[in-house]
């Protein structure tokens, strides 16, 4: 009896102490388990203590006090009205149990879905640096890395702060502790301010050197600085200290590669980049499956617009051509040639490749539905972009390639783009930089901010502010400089070479002199314009054929057009577009009243002009070029 009699009291022992404890806001087995005092909340597990701790833990002794007594004060309420009136209490019990349940789901559905970014910089960014600091710290791996760990969801923004709590006795290497948060969060230029003093010792890490926060052609000096720099090397924009990131296609990487989501800003920085490129004489093929990308090109000299799948199809066999031209031609002239006169295989010529993912996908299909018995599987065209890109810079193609998705099945094999050694990437997924520049790490945490990118290049990431340039303003670049001097009778964009037999979607003849000006083998540049006396190819589809090559040269009407080779487009619509359609073809004779037009180039604007399905059918015949003007 004696026996059991301390164990009853031991046990009412036992639950009084448990009682007090939950009362004052102690944990029940008494442990003290973070620094937390009564009116001060907790930010490190003490030492020696295992296991998990609960967040409750980390409250103020106040706080825990203030839940558990309202707990207990709705526990009794609730006691106190079923003991007096059970029915009602259960009616209310069933509406407000149902009502709570709504609420409930309705609230956790939004919670989620308002946290997920937070969730989101826990995992990715807070937590590894939280295991990287634990050690150099002193403190508790078990430590929630929420209490002294405030990095806002977007710390890569130029006026974000990031605030690091440290421990009291400040009894840690202070310099490795920064550059661990520096290396963990992908951070540059960033300067951190040390608060030592007093009970609350922290450091604070904020960007310095910023890039601008918006680079303007009207901006101070920023037009000296596009004629400062070289030909092969234009500028993409602004970094830290206003450092210049370029891209030279010369020497650093022929092609470049720019991944960016819906929105991002991805033909911006292509306007900005082929614009200078235009500027100091070079030669622009775009290859737009979406069409209306770079409206800024329009009558640009030395440009080239594809825009049907069977043009842009046709434009890169006729560029894989001309780039093992060009190869034979370096081989014949010798390095030493080619380094004191790299123009001698013909001029630069930039092919900017618009939404890679859906062109790929339009070629293959495009090439499935035309090819005959006996042709290869592969597209061609697909072959000879990847014949351009594992070209060297010595032939001076170069592709500025455009993606949302940049996966090797959609660039047609890992190895394609491993030619892109300059990969420029705008509001990234973090997969998207894990698979693209892996040897870049941690990525960088994407910002928002407009124009803000991320150059990489040699193995490092450049934050840049890409020049952000107007549709009007691009176009003066591109028309001023080397294209607003006196140009040769017969400019670059007029002389061609024979290209697959001659002919074709870009019409070509041999140049006169080309033995004494280019070298061995008598045959000089190419761009792939289209010569004016050259007649189309016959269209196929739904395009319509031009005229026969006998008559190619003769201007005609509206009406003789439309009864000749136009007949499926009504004289009503030939003249409401000649009203209202920019693309419609400039007139280049009257007789009378009437004005005339060129044969091939009405041919080509009703090829070429918007239908009902755009970009659905393949139908679409082999599209002809043109000399010198964006169609």
């Amino acid at each position: 009896m004696m026996v059991k009699s301390g164990a009853v009291d031991e046990a009412v022992e036992a639950l009084a102490v448990g009682v007090g404890r939950f009362l004052i806001g102690q944990d029940a087995d008494g442990v003290r388990r973070t620094d937390a005092t009564f009116l001060r909340r907790g930010r490190w597990v003490l030492p020696a203590v295992d296991g998990r701790v609960p967040r409750s833990a980390y409250l103020p002794g106040w706080r825990r006090i203030a839940q558990r007594w309202g707990a207990l004060g709705v526990l009794g309420g609730g006691s106190y009205a079923w003991w007096h009136d059970p029915e009602t209490v259960l009616g209310v019990a069933e509406y407000a149990g149902a009502a709570a349940l709504g609420l409930a789901a309705v609230g956790g559905g939004a919670y989620g879905y308002m946290t997920r970014r937070q969730r989101e910089l826990l995992r990715e960014w807070v937590v590894p640096l939280h295991e990287a600091l634990a050690r150099p710290l002193g403190i508790p791996e078990q430590t929630d890395p929420r209490r002294y760990l405030h990095v806002p969801v977007d710390f890569m923004d130029d006026d974000a702060l990031i605030r690091v709590d440290v421990p009291a006795h400040l009894r840690f290497d202070e310099q490795a502790v920064a550059e661990l948060i520096v290396k963990k969060l992908g951070l540059e230029q960033v300067s951190i301010g040390w608060q030592r003093a007093g009970r609350d010792p922290h450091l604070i890490v904020r960007k310095r050197n910023l890039p601008p926060k918006m680079l303007r052609l009207s901006d101070p000096g920023v037009r000296e600085i596009l004629e400062e720099m070289p030909e092969s090397a234009p500028l993409i924009g602004l970094g830290a200290n206003k450092a210049r990131v370029s891209v030279d296609l010369d020497a650093e990487s022929p092609h470049v590669l720019i991944s960016a989501s819906t929105g991002g800003g991805k033909s911006t920085i292509l306007r900005c980049i082929t614009c200078q490129f235009l500027h100091n004489g070079a030669e622009a093929v775009v290859l737009d499956y979406k069409r209306i990308s770079h409206g800024w090109v329009r009558g640009v000299p030395g440009v080239t617009y594809c825009r049907d799948i069977a043009e842009i199809h046709d434009a890169l066999i006729r560029l894989g051509d001309e780039g093992r031209r060009r190869i034979k031609m370096a081989e014949d002239l010798g390095d030493d040639v080619l380094d004191q006169e790299p123009e001698r295989v013909g001029p630069r010529v930039v092919i900017l490749l618009e939404e890679v993912n859906a062109t790929m996908r339009q070629l293959t299909r495009y090439w499935e539905k035309i090819r005959e018995s006996g042709d290869s599987k592969t597209s061609p065209a697909v072959d000879a972009l990847a014949e351009i890109l594992f070209m060297g810079r010595q032939v001076r193609l170069h592709v500025l390639l455009v993606a949302q998705s940049a996966t090797a099945r959609a660039l047609g094999g890992p190895e394609m783009r491993e030619n892109f050694a300059t990969r420029i990437l705008v509001r990234y997924t973090l997969n998207a930089w894990r698979m693209l520049v892996p040897e870049v790490a941690p990525a960088p945490k994407p910002t928002n901010h407009p124009g803000r990118v991320q150059v990489v290049r040699g193995g490092r990431a450049h934050e840049t502010q890409v020049l952000l340039l107007s549709d009007a303003e691009a176009r003066e670049w591109a028309m001023g400089g080397v294209r607003a001097r006196p140009r040769p009778v017969k400019s670059l964009s007029q002389q061609l070479v024979p290209l697959i037999g001659g002919g074709g979607a870009f019409g070509a003849r041999p140049v006169p002199g080309a033995n004494a000006d280019h070298g061995p083998g008598g045959r000089g540049p190419v761009t792939l314009t289209k010569d004016p006396e050259a007649p189309g190819p016959a269209a196929g589809g739904d395009s319509c054929p031009p005229a026969a090559s006998s008559e190619s040269g003769r201007a005609v009407g509206l009406r003789e057009a439309q009864e000749e080779f136009l007949s499926e487009v009504t004289l009503a619509s030939l003249r409401w577009a000649r009203a209202n359609d920019p693309e419609f073809p400039s007139h280049v004779a009257k007789r009378g009243a009437e004005l005339l037009y060129d044969r091939q180039e009405l041919a080509r604007w009703a090829r070429n002009r918007p239908r009902a399905a755009v970009g659905t059918g393949l139908e679409g015949g082999a599209g002809a070029g043109e000399g010198g003007e964006a169609v």
